[in-house]
């Protein structure tokens, strides 16, 4: 796998992230990644979208992204939701994410992220900070 350093975003199961059964709907995993994304950018980069946005122009899309649910998560669960560099290639970045309570693994993904210039919304490189953050 990467050597990258891996994000980790605790996070809790809220009433509104689940079914009627208390089990996590399959979309809410999709918004614990995109938030761990997020501070994982902030923690890790130094940068939020706005001021990626403000600063370079640019603003990180997904692309594509597998998921493999692997086993429930249920109401006012403590989770830990991961992200990792996998890949960089001059506009793509590729994620590895996953969704854990304790040692247990819940869910995992690879999410394909695509640097854009805000303006027009096509690909453009990587910004050489972020890059520099990434390294090994």
């Amino acid at each position: 796998m990467s050597k990258h350093k891996v994000f980790s975003l605790p996070l809790r199961v809220y009433f509104q992230d689940t079914d009627a059964g208390g089990v996590v709907y399959h979309g809410s995993y999709v918004n614990f990644m995109e938030r761990a994304r997020t501070e994982w950018l902030r923690d890790v980069c130094g940068f939020s979208n706005g001021a990626l946005m403000k600063e370079f122009g640019v603003v990180f899309v997904v692309r594509s992204m597998q998921v493999e649910y692997l086993k429930p998560a249920l109401l006012d669960d403590m989770l830990e939701v991961t992200a990792q560099v996998k890949e960089i290639g001059r506009s793509r970045v590729t994620l590895k994410q996953t969704v854990r309570r304790g040692e247990q693994l819940l869910t995992e993904a690879e999410v394909h992220l695509v640097c854009v210039a805000l303006e027009t919304f096509k690909p453009v490189s990587v910004p050489e900070v972020l890059r520099e953050k990434w390294k090994i």
